[in-house]
Parts: C-alpha cells; sequence; structure tokens
C-alpha cells in the first residue's frame, strides 16, 4: 500500500479525531433501537473478511446495518473532494466505496441482508426501517417453525 502523501500538523490532529466506530449516527440509532426492544451487536466481525465489521448486527435474522459517513463513502448528495493531494484522495475514497461493494457481496453470500443508510439520514427513519426488516425476518422465522422447517 502507498504511503500517505505528507500532511500538515493540522490536517494529521483533525484526521485523527475522526471516529470510525461509535459515530453519533451509529448512537443515534441504536438508542432508539434499544429503548424500541430491539438487541443487536454491535461492531460484529463480518464473517469470512478479517478487520471488516457490522456497525450493528442483528445475528439471529443474519441482518447487518451499516451507516456510512458522507465523506468517507461517497454520498452522492454530501461527498466532497478534498483539493489538497487530489488524486490520493480520490483512489482511497474510491477504494472505500469499492470495500463496501465487496463487504455487502460477502455478506450476502453468507446469507446476510445488508441495510446501508448515510450519516446524515434520520436516524428515526433508519430505525423504522431496521425495526421493520427485524420485525419481518422474525416473522418468517416463525412461520417456519410453525411450518416444521425448522430455522
Amino acid at each position: 500500500m502507498r504511503a500517505a502523501p505528507p500532511s500538515s500538523p493540522d490536517v494529521s490532529a483533525r484526521m485523527s479525531r475522526q471516529t470510525n466506530r461509535d459515530t453519533g449516527a451509529e448512537r443515534a440509532v441504536r438508542q432508539l433501537l434499544h429503548a424500541s426492544g430491539y438487541r443487536y451487536r454491535t461492531h460484529y466481525p463480518v464473517p469470512g473478511m478479517r478487520r471488516r465489521k457490522i456497525d450493528i448486527a442483528f445475528t439471529r435474522a443474519k441482518l447487518a446495518v451499516l451507516i456510512d459517513g458522507c465523506f468517507w463513502h461517497g454520498c452522492p448528495e454530501h461527498a466532497t473532494s478534498p483539493k489538497a493531494n487530489a488524486e490520493w484522495w480520490r483512489r482511497k475514497l474510491d477504494r472505500n466505496i469499492e470495500r463496501d461493494q465487496e463487504t455487502n457481496a460477502q455478506l450476502v453470500s453468507e446469507g446476510w441482508t445488508v441495510l446501508r443508510f448515510w450519516e446524515h439520514e434520520s436516524p428515526e427513519a433508519v430505525m423504522r426501517h431496521v425495526a421493520a426488516a427485524v420485525d419481518l425476518e422474525r416473522a418468517a422465522r416463525r412461520k417456519r417453525r410453525q411450518e416444521g422447517g425448522g430455522q
């Protein structure tokens, strides 16, 4: 992997403060889910991939919830491109998007449902969408059990 280009101390300090887990958007969604009675795992390892985590995982339902930062993951509405070291940043951000696609494909191949949201989306709307998906999976699992199909 290529080394990062030299940057100013101000940029280095700002970038080192960037969180890659437990972001405000993640915490807001988790708080709403928990308050509504949903239980989940956080930072759950992606099956079959090293160093990749699911932000919010419903393991029984095999439902992966990922909340992506607009800058780091290329939000079509809010993504920006730094002017300094523009080519280096473009490659880095493009690779993040590629990695997201690889993660989605791996999760789907393992039988997971993947729900991705942007950090700018309403936590309430995200929570409702996630809750509906969890409830749907729970109902399907109950139905399979009643029909004698197991899990």
